[in-house]
């Protein structure tokens, strides 16, 4: 059987979640695809560091190890900024490597070049893992726009801020003592300024516009607010009123073909899409012009939400190049 040589750029949470996953599934991917896989090499910022054992693979720290193992087909890249990313993603790409990322931060700057890029090469970009996590809002708004446009998409893409905003509500928290419970529970980093500020769910609005409406509003003229501001008082108020606070994340197309795009706190009834989603969950409300609007639910973020979703995208992506479609 032959073997589609793999590796991993990227050891951290999401990075250990795809090596466990592969090799878990392995034998359920040899079925299914026809093709063995097998994680070659892993490149870490520290090899001296403790980690997982990973019997059998290169670990290294210099990229060049990488991109010249011989028949490498699958970069699977979980690193955090947008560069060495973007410029190992190129040369994979150029290498004739299908790439799955799970970078917001670099696919939002980069999605449409590194598209176009991957498409003058023949291979494939796997990037669900870049926007909510485990809901499959890629995969849907894919199979949605062969036949429907979307008109509107509305999401809260930060399951931290969520979280906030639910605890305070719920246990009647100031915004500091739900923020610390969420760093406790490590669902918000030390330093959580990406989360609250907006900025973390700005970009994955920026990567749903590219694939929903094939280009971006000018980054600079999206007003982007975080949930800093909310006081414990705000939420009593807006609870004594039956409504909620959610970080809405919403880019909409006018006739004319202009996008207007907006990041911030929004107070939602009932009726609304996203009142019901509550803790760490990400949600997604797509409006479209046959089906209506859809919402997609699910986990935002952590270790095997996020990973499970990038070993999909290696099935997808390995189905469609053998001519047929996998599901695992």
């Amino acid at each position: 059987m032959a073997t589609i040589k793999a590796a991993i750029l990227g050891f951290g949470t999401v990075g250990q979640g795809i090596y466990h996953i592969v090799n878990e599934k392995r034998e359920d991917l040899k079925k299914s695809l026809g093709l063995d896989i097998e994680i070659s090499a892993i490149l870490v910022n520290n090899v001296g560091k403790e980690r997982i054992a990973t019997p059998g693979v290169l670990v290294t720290d210099d990229f060049e190890d990488i991109i010249n193992i011989p028949g490498l087909q699958v970069v699977f890249e979980a690193i955090v900024n947008e560069e060495p990313a973007y410029n190992y993603l190129c040369r994979a790409i150029d290498k004739g490597c299908h790439v799955i990322t799970a970078n917001k931060v670099m696919f939002s700057k980069y999605s449409i070049p590194l598209h176009e890029r991957a498409k003058s090469r023949g291979v494939f970009i796997g990037y669900e893992a870049t926007t909510a996590g485990g809901v499959p809002v890629i995969k849907t708004l894919k199979n949605l726009l062969q036949v429907n446009s979307v008109k509107r998409i509305q999401g809260i893409l930060n399951g931290t801020s969520n979280y906030i905003l639910t605890q305070m509500r719920q246990d009647e928290c100031q915004f500091d003592d739900a923020l610390k419970e969420a760093q406790d529970l490590g669902y918000a980093e030390a330093d959580p300024y990406n989360d609250v500020s907006g900025q973390d769910a700005f970009r994955k609005l920026m990567i749903l516009s590219a694939l929903a409406f094939k280009k971006q509003p000018n980054w600079n003229d999206v007003r982007v607010i975080g949930i800093d501001e909310i006081s414990l008082e705000d939420v009593r108020k807006a609870k004594e009123q039956g409504l909620r606070y959610r970080h809405v994340a919403e880019i909409e197309q006018d006739e004319n073909g202009e996008l207007y795009a907006s990041v911030g706190p929004q107070l939602v009834g009932p009726d609304h899409p996203l009142y019901s989603i509550e803790g760490v969950n990400n949600a997604v409300a797509l409006d479209t012009n046959y089906i209506g609007t859809l919402t997609l639910v699910g986990p935002g973020a952590g270790m095997y939400p996020t990973a499970s979703v990038m070993v999909e995208d290696y099935a997808e992506i390995i189905g469609k190049r053998a001519g047929f479609f996998i599901t695992i």
